[in-house]
């Protein structure tokens, strides 16, 4: 399906729109505490195995790059810094983001857009009942607070995996390799990991709400929302994280 100039400006208003309804809609009362919970335990307990797996291949391939790159550079003692650094900054918010948005945010975009097709969101309005407070809100929140706890789990994996390829594979010193963790990564750039990885949530989740909401034509209507939501959300994500980082440079002084 063709989408104009016009449609695509007109869209990109109404995601914003949305993610300022839920904004907005965030310190509202009552609080949707079990819906919060229920959906926290769904987004988690599809993506942790997968997000643990992905981490480390990930973790490994940064290790085995960068070694081989210190090692014929002679800065084999700075392998470990590189790598922790590539990890916590880049690697685990994105892989993080990358799982929450394909898992967590079809199934969001999916339940929204059956609610959709079969009038249960007009009829949650004619009843008076918000339906971004009542099921944005809560989504959104567990997607920001389970993104941030796999950004963790993906940090220790990614590092555990890149200290094993580099001192199994690489024959790298072991001691070496840990006491170099510090020579250039700091503690800001754990809570600029943890920051990309509350945005990418809230991202995915916003995304993946606003297309199952506007989900039409039945059946292949919700799968083509399903679809462009992974899209639009990969998009931003790639976007918002070049802008944060961008960001993080100026604010943050780095070690040399």
């Amino acid at each position: 399906m063709k989408i104009s100039p016009t449609m695509a400006v007109r869209h990109s208003g109404d995601l914003f729109a949305l993610a300022l309804d839920t904004l907005r809609a965030l310190p509202r009362r009552p609080f949707q505490l079990r819906e919060f919970i229920q959906q926290a335990w769904f987004i988690a307990s599809v993506t942790i195995l997968p997000t643990a797996l992905v981490s480390i291949p990930f973790g490994a391939v940064i290790a085995l790059q960068i070694g081989s790159l210190t090692r014929q550079l002679g800065a084999e003692s700075f392998a470990g810094a590189a790598s922790v650094l590539a990890v916590l900054r880049e690697a685990s918010p994105i892989v993080t983001a990358l799982l929450i948005a394909g898992a967590g945010g079809t199934a969001i975009c999916a339940d929204f857009g059956a609610r959709k097709i079969r009038d249960e969101i007009d009829a949650m309005e004619v009843l008076g009942i918000d339906p971004v407070h009542r099921l944005v809100v809560p989504r959104a929140l567990a997607a920001m607070v389970v993104a941030a706890l796999l950004n963790g789990l993906v940090s220790v994996v990614g590092v555990a995996g890149g200290y094993f390829f580099n001192v199994i594979l690489q024959d790298g010193t072991p001691g070496v390799y840990l006491a170099s963790f510090t020579t250039l990564a700091q503690l800001p750039d754990l809570w600029a990991g943890e920051i990309k990885a509350l945005v990418f949530g809230a991202i995915a989740a916003i995304v993946a709400s606003y297309k199952g909401l506007n989900a039409k034509g039945g059946p292949k209507g919700v799968g083509d929302a399903v679809n462009q939501s992974v899209v639009i959300t990969f998009m931003l994500l790639f976007v918002t994280n070049f802008v944060m980082t961008a960001v993080y440079f100026q604010i943050v002084p780095q070690r040399g």
